[in-house]
């Protein structure tokens, strides 16, 4: 007698839900069984997370889905399926355009879903996700495999159900940042963009995010230049008792040394040329939530002294005022520079340095995250579409194989811009606005990863290395670039700027320490 090919499926499922396994694992495990049962192409596991859809497991799509946010209402396919509580089927003549179109994985030539099914995962009778299949061939599902996803989306529902009680502690998390996220609209502030990846370094970085979150120490995020230093300060506060209320940012290197102290201190009327009103700095703004000072190493001396006597004694004075007024007020700083050999040169003091860095948080560069490279390009990606309105935008192979050898200078700020450039110069050159816009590795322009690093130009031989003090050679070498690089693009600062991968106003300060006009 036959086995039920449902039942064979879901008895190693069943067996599933008694064993300790990783989330990730317990979805593709789920994922797999469900492709061995209707076999097709591709399936996906999506939550549902505000207006978004968020995948959680994909199999038979490109990685970069991963990355990916589906907005509902900018895809019909999917709204349909929130909006029907049952199995959906879109077949092949339906006109309603396909999220998943060109990511279906090994298929460079046939880049169009033909055939798909859906239905909408519910906990407690709400909905949480979808299950989606997808196929090529254009009459791959019938009204057979609608009754087996049928009974297949139960146990589905029920491995969720599962995962989120044996993660508790994390959904708490997430449930204390959803109540933050509200208080932080209600309050007027945009909302912080996700920390995306799945190396090893993006969920040390996490878990150490999450561990320092909910105390009150200062901590000292560093990093390079375009890492996310900000993103890590906004997911610090929203997992923290102080995310009702405000976060406060400063970049401490955007402001002109003489309106620095204003900024984080306030003012009085009449406390310098301009001051034609009083007004509260910075840290009175932060009261009871947390202040981000971005930047910080590119504080003036003076003004250190009295941001160290604010984070010591929560008083602080308005410029021009002999009043004090007392902040509760939590600090995270960040910055791209080394401040214990900004300590050792004498251009940061010592005992603000050890004050701000209670809790040092590194930010692995991209280059250390492997493959979280392809998932950030799948959400610039989506994000791309959108804003281009297309139908679908996607990564060749070698595009792909391309961003996985380039070593990131500018990190993720740079990966975000060249998909936004590559998109915008590649459907440029369309004839005709395509169906999907598949970008290349010659659309991305990137420098071949084992050439880069010669930067076009030969090693030093010893004897031609600078000689002496080392302070006075390294500001020696950094004067060279960066006037040669205003050369190059005509005395363009900004154009300067992204060449060299750091802030305008940083490469301003720093040119203005260098003697460069």
């Amino acid at each position: 007698m036959t086995a039920n090919p449902l039942l064979q499926t879901l008895i190693p499922l069943v067996s599933d839900l008694s064993r300790d396994l990783p989330e990730g694992e317990r979805y593709r495990r789920l994922l797999g069984a469900l492709r061995g049962l209707l076999p097709c192409d591709a399936t996906a596991l999506l939550r549902l997370d505000g207006d978004q859809l968020v995948p959680l497991a994909v199999d038979g799509l490109s990685q970069d889905t991963l990355g990916r946010r589906f907005k509902v209402a900018e895809h019909p396919r999917l709204q349909a399926l929130m909006e029907h509580r049952g199995i959906t089927h879109f077949p092949a003549d339906c006109g309603l355009p396909d999220p998943y179109d060109g990511l279906v994985e090994g298929r460079q030539e046939h880049l169009e879903v033909h055939d798909c099914l859906g239905c909408t995962l519910y906990l407690d009778d709400r909905p949480w996700g979808l299950l989606t299949l997808d196929a090529l061939d254009p009459s791959r599902f019938g009204t057979q495999d609608l009754e087996m996803l049928e009974g297949f989306a139960s146990l589905a529902a029920a491995t969720v159900k599962a995962v989120e009680r044996m993660d508790s502690l994390t959904r708490r998390a997430e449930d204390e940042q959803h109540l933050a996220e509200v208080y932080r609209q209600a309050a007027g502030q945009v909302r912080a963009r996700e920390m995306i990846g799945q190396s090893s370094a993006h969920k040390a970085l996490m878990e150490e995010i999450n561990l320092v979150a909910g105390s009150d120490l200062t901590v000292l995020v560093s990093g390079e230049t375009g890492v996310g230093k900000e993103l890590v300060a906004q997911a610090i506060h929203s997992r923290s008792p102080r995310a009702p209320r405000l976060l406060i940012s400063l970049n401490c290197a955007a402001l002109p040394d003489t309106l620095v102290e204003s900024e984080l201190f306030g003012h009085v009327r009449g406390a310098f040329s301009g001051a034609v009103s009083e007004r509260k700095g910075k840290f009175e703004l932060a009261d009871g939530g947390t202040l981000f000072l971005d930047e910080v190493g590119e504080l003036p001396l003076a003004v250190q002294a009295k941001l160290l006597r604010a984070l010591q004694s929560g008083q602080l004075q308005r410029v021009g005022s002999d009043r004090e007024h007392q902040v509760n007020v939590r600090v995270i700083a960040a910055t791209n520079r080394d401040l214990a050999e900004e300590v050792r040169a004498g251009r940061f003091r010592a005992d603000l340095y050890h004050r701000l860095s209670v809790y040092p948080l590194r930010v692995p560069p991209l280059r250390e995250r492997g493959r979280d490279v392809l998932l950030l390009a799948g959400y610039f990606l989506e994000d791309n579409r959108a804003r281009l309105g297309l139908r679908s935008l996607r990564l060749g192979q070698e595009a792909q194989a391309a961003l996985l050898r380039y070593d990131w200078p500018g990190n993720v700020r740079e990966l975000e811009h060249l998909i936004g450039r590559a998109a915008l110069k590649a459907l440029a050159a369309c004839a005709e606005r395509p169906r999907i816009l598949t970008l290349t590795a010659t659309d991305l322009a990137l420098p071949d990863a084992q050439t880069k690093a010669s930067a076009n130009q030969p090693d030093a031989s010893p004897s031609e290395l600078p000689q002496g003090d080392l302070r006075t050679a390294v500001d020696q070498y950094q004067r060279q670039m960066v006037v040669a690089c205003l050369d190059r693009h005509q005395q363009s600062w900004a154009a300067a700027a992204r060449e060299l991968g750091v802030d305008r106003a940083n490469l301003m300060r720093l040119a203005k320490r260098l003697g460069i006009k």
